[in-house]
C-alpha cells in the first residue's frame, strides 16, 4: 500500500526541501500523510478546473508545481471562490504536495527538462547554489552492527558526495569500554574491561541532516551507548545544484531562430524576445518561470541570451541595454514540461500508481488572434 507519506519521502529524495527557496512553501501542504494513494495527478497549479479534475478521476493527491496557501488564509470557506475549491478537495480527501523551487533546482527538476528540450550541452548552474556546513560522522560498531548502521545512516541523508550516494570508510580494530553498576552492556560484563573488534565507520552529513542520522545510527545500534563523533568540515560545499542553468547550444543560431525554436518547441505561440534577431546565440542561460532576476547572472557568465517565463518591462531595458538576447516564453510554457515530467517519474517510483498530468489545465493567458471571418 502506497500512502501520502510515501509519496513525500520519494518527493523529497527527489527534490530536496532543502533546494528550495528560502521565502518558499513546500512539501505536504494539505491532507492526511497515512491517506493511501491509488491515483495521483500532476498539475502546475491547483484552480477550480484542476481540482475538479482531480476530483472527478478518483485521485487521492495532486502534486502541484506551485504551492496552494503559499500565503495566510485566515479563513477556509465554502462560499467564498479563493477557498471554495480546496473546501471540495478536503472533503474528497485529496492531498496536496508542492515541490516547487526545489523541482526547479534538482538535478533532472524543471531547468534540467528545459536545458534538455532545447539542445544544450555542458550544462552548469547559473546561480550557485550558498554554501551548506557538513560533519564527518563517526560512530564505533560490532561486526553484527555494522550494515544496519550503516543503512540507517544512509536513508536518513548521510554519505552523500556530489553525484553519489552510500558513501562511507570502515577500518578495524579494538575497542574497550567498562560497565560500572547500573550499566546493561550488550557484549561482556558489568564490573571488568573489555575488549572487542569493532569497526570505525565514517560518513559525511549535512548539518540540515545531522540530527537524522544521528537518532537512526542509535536507533539501529545495539551498544547501551553507542560511540559517535560528529567532526565540522572545513571548505564548505554548495548545498545543491544551484538555481537556474546555462549551457551552450551544439551549432550556433541566430536569436530570431533561437526564439523560434523555442516557441515552436514550448508550444508558446506568444514568446516574445529582446535583441536584434540577426545576433548568433550559442551560450544559453535557463531560469524557468518569473526568473527575470537571473538577468545580471545571465550577463555576468557571459551567456549570449536568457530563456525564462516572465520578464518585467524594466528587465527587457535592461537586457537590451547589456547587449544580451532574451526569450520569454510565458510561465505556463516554461513549466508546465517538468509536471509532465514529473507525473512519468512517480509512475515509474510507484507502478502500483495510476499517474497522470492533469489534462484540463491551460495557460490563462491566450495569444490574442483575428477571430473575425475573412
Amino acid at each position: 500500500m502506497t500512502t501520502v507519506a510515501d509519496l513525500l519521502a520519494w518527493l523529497e529524495d527527489f527534490s530536496p526541501s532543502r533546494l528550495a527557496e528560502s521565502w518558499d512553501n513546500v512539501g505536504l501542504l494539505f491532507g492526511d500523510p497515512s491517506t493511501e494513494v491509488q491515483r495521483v495527478m500532476t498539475c502546475l497549479t491547483v484552480t477550480p478546473r484542476s481540482a475538479d479534475e482531480a476530483i472527478a478521476e478518483g485521485a487521492q493527491a495532486i502534486v502541484s508545481h506551485h504551492p496552494v496557501l503559499f500565503k495566510a488564509t485566515k479563513s477556509l470557506r465554502a462560499d467564498r471562490s479563493e477557498t471554495a475549491y480546496l473546501w471540495r478537495l478536503a472533503r474528497a480527501g485529496v492531498a496536496i504536495l508542492s515541490p516547487h523551487t526545489a523541482f526547479d533546482n534538482t538535478v533532472g527538476g524543471i531547468n534540467d527538462g528545459l536545458a534538455r528540450r532545447i539542445g544544450l550541452v555542458d550544462v552548469g548552474s547559473l546561480r550557485l547554489a550558498p554554501p551548506s556546513p557538513r560533519f564527518k560522522v563517526v560512530v564505533f560498531t560490532p561486526e553484527e552492527d555494522r550494515e544496519a548502521v550503516l543503512l540507517a545512516a544512509f536513508s536518513s541523508g548521510a554519505g552523500k558526495i556530489g553525484a553519489y550516494e552510500q558513501c562511507s570508510f570502515s577500518s578495524k580494530g579494538k575497542g574497550t569500554f567498562f560497565g560500572t553498576e547500573g550499566a546493561n552492556p550488550t557484549i561482556g560484563q558489568v564490573g571488568r574491561r573489555e575488549v572487542v573488534p569493532e569497526w570505525r565507520l565514517e560518513l559525511v552529513c549535512p548539518v540540515d541532516r545531522l540530527a537524522k542520522v544521528l537518532a537512526a545510527i542509535r536507533s539501529a545500534h545495539s551498544y547501551e551507548e553507542p560511540a559517535i563523533d560528529a567532526y565540522p568540515l572545513a571548505g564548505d560545499t554548495p548545498s545543491g545544484p544551484g538555481s537556474g542553468r546555462i549551457g551552450k547550444l551544439e551549432e550556433v543560431e541566430s536569436l530570431g531562430e533561437f526564439a523560434a525554436r523555442v516557441a515552436r518547441l514550448l508550444q508558446a505561440p506568444a514568446t516574445q524576445f529582446v535583441g536584434d534577431p540577426g545576433r548568433p546565440v550559442s551560450k544559453v542561460a535557463i531560469c524557468c518561470g518569473a526568473g527575470d532576476d537571473f538577468l545580471p547572472d545571465a550577463i555576468k557568465l557571459r551567456a549570449d541570451v536568457l530563456l525564462t517565463g516572465e520578464a518585467r518591462f524594466h528587465r527587457t531595458l535592461e537586457a537590451d541595454a547589456a547587449g544580451i538576447g532574451l526569450v520569454v516564453a510565458g510561465h505556463h510554457a516554461t513549466e508546465r514540461p517538468g509536471v509532465e515530467d514529473l507525473a512519468g517519474l512517480i509512475a515509474d517510483a510507484f507502478p502500483d500508481l495510476t499517474a497522470w498530468a492533469s489534462r484540463l489545465e491551460i495557460d490563462p493567458l491566450q495569444p490574442a488572434i483575428d477571430r473575425q471571418p475573412k
